[in-house]
C-alpha cells in the first residue's frame, strides 16, 4: 500500500487504482457498517478516495501503515457524515442494540466468539448511561467527546461511563 500512495503523491493513477483493487470491497464494508445506508457509504469512500489521492504526499511510512492511513480517512470521513445528519442522536436504546445486532454479524474476529444472546444480556444490564455511551462508542463510532457532548455532560464523566460499563461487561461475559 505504501508504494500504491507514493504512486498517488506522483500524480500516477496507477496508484490509486490498486488501493481500490486492493481495500475497495473492505472501505466499502466498513462505511456501509458505519452510516448504515449504501448511499451515504458510498459518498463517504468516494470522499475518502478523494482525500487519499489529494493528501497521499502527507503519508509518512516510518509513522504508520499505508492501510491504517488510508482506513483512518475513510472513517473520519463517516464520522464527519454522522456528525452532519445527527442520526444516531435520535436513535433510542432499543434502535441501538438493533444496531448492534446487525452488525455482530459481520464483526470482527473478537467479536465472532461472543454469544450474542449473552451479549445483549450483559448490555441490558447496564445502566442506561453506561449502555448508550458504549453502544455510541462502539456501534456508531463516536468517539468520548461526541458522546460527551451528545449526552451533555463533561468528557470525564462520559469516559468513567464507558470505562465502568465495560469493566461491567467483561466481568458479565467471563
Amino acid at each position: 500500500m505504501a508504494d500504491a500512495l507514493a504512486s498517488c503523491a506522483r500524480g500516477n493513477q496507477d496508484g490509486l487504482h490498486r488501493i481500490v483493487e486492493a481495500e475497495g470491497g473492505r472501505l466499502m464494508g466498513i462505511a456501509q457498517r458505519m452510516l448504515q445506508r449504501r448511499d451515504l457509504a458510498e459518498e463517504a469512500v468516494q470522499d475518502a478516495l478523494v482525500q487519499i489521492w489529494h493528501k497521499s504526499g502527507q503519508f509518512r511510512a516510518g509513522e504508520g501503515s499505508a492501510r491504517g492511513w488510508i482506513f483512518a480517512i475513510l472513517r473520519n470521513r463517516c464520522l464527519n457524515i454522522l456528525r452532519d445528519g445527527k442520526r444516531l442522536s435520535t436513535l433510542d436504546d432499543a434502535a441501538l442494540l438493533a444496531m448492534q445486532d446487525a452488525r455482530h454479524a459481520a464483526a470482527v474476529e473478537g467479536l465472532d466468539r461472543l454469544d450474542a444472546v449473552a451479549l445483549r444480556h450483559c448490555l441490558e444490564g447496564l445502566d442506561d448511561t453506561a449502555r448508550r455511551s458504549i453502544l455510541l462508542a462502539y456501534v456508531g463510532g463516536y468517539s468520548h467527546g461526541e458522546i460527551a457532548a451528545l449526552q451533555k455532560v463533561p468528557l470525564g464523566t462520559c469516559k468513567s461511563w464507558i470505562r465502568r460499563g465495560l469493566d461491567a461487561l467483561r466481568r458479565c461475559l467471563s
